[in-house]
This record gives structure tokens, sequence and C-alpha cells, in this order.
């Protein structure tokens, strides 16, 4: 008894009529795909190329119960103008002393060991920020 073996039927396995919208698919997942790849490529340039004014506290050392002297960096461009917010805190938590200093110099870079008049011994000093003066703020 020799068994007939039937075809199997058109398209029931494998690839049917809708290999033009698995195409699609894949293109509008491609450009989908690309679209937030420069999305995302775009606010890392905007966030590190537009950087105005930043600043990094490298130390600070209190030397007496009235005064705390502080170690700060600042980045700019050249031509940039603006200020930093230092604040100091007591054993407690409590604010001591708050002041802006002003960084208007030409370089690039700004090294500077600042003073804080505090009104009790501070144990902590904080940089709460930098603002240019054209108003944004790191």
């Amino acid at each position: 008894m020799a068994a007939v073996r039937e075809a199997l039927p058109e398209n029931r396995y494998g690839r049917s009529a809708d290999q033009r919208a698995d195409r699609r698919l894949k293109v509008i997942g491609a450009v989908l795909g690309a679209v937030l790849l420069g999305v995302v490529g775009w606010i890392g340039f905007d966030y590190v190329g537009g950087k105005g004014l930043s600043a990094e506290m490298i130390k600070f050392k209190v030397t007496s119960d009235d005064r705390v002297e502080v170690h700060l960096e600042v980045r700019k461009g050249r031509d940039d103008k603006g200020y930093c917010t230092l604040r100091s805190l007591s054993e407690n938590g409590t604010e001591v002393a708050r002041k802006d200093f002003r960084f208007d110099d030409d370089s690039g870079r700004i090294d500077k060991i600042l003073t804080l008049r505090t009104t009790s011994r501070a144990t902590a000093v904080e940089l709460l920020g930098c603002t240019e003066d054209g108003g944004a703020s790191s």
C-alpha cells in the first residue's frame, strides 16, 4: 500500500501574503529608531555643549569659629559672566553662612580660594549652584 503524499496547502506554513506588512513594519521601526537616536543625540549635545557656567567645590577648610575657606573651580566661556552661591552649615544642619561669588574674568577656567564668614562654627559647605548673567542655571 503506497501512501500518496499530498502537497501542503499553499502559504499555510512559512511566509504569507503579509510580507508587505512585515516589510512596512520594519521600515517604520527603522525610521522611529533613527528619530529616537537623533533626539537622544541632540539632547546630549545640548546638555554637554550648552553649559555656560559650571563649578565644582574642590575642598573646604574651617579656619576658625567664624570663617571657612573654600577652594572653588569654575568653568565657563571666555565672555560669560555670572555668580556661584555657596552656603555653610553647622553641625546640627542649620545654615550659618550664604554668599554669592561673582566671576567676570575673561579666562575659561577660574580656580580660587574664597572665604565665607559664618555666624557660628561651620562643619560643612555646599555649592548650591551657578547662574549665568543670561539666566541659565546649572
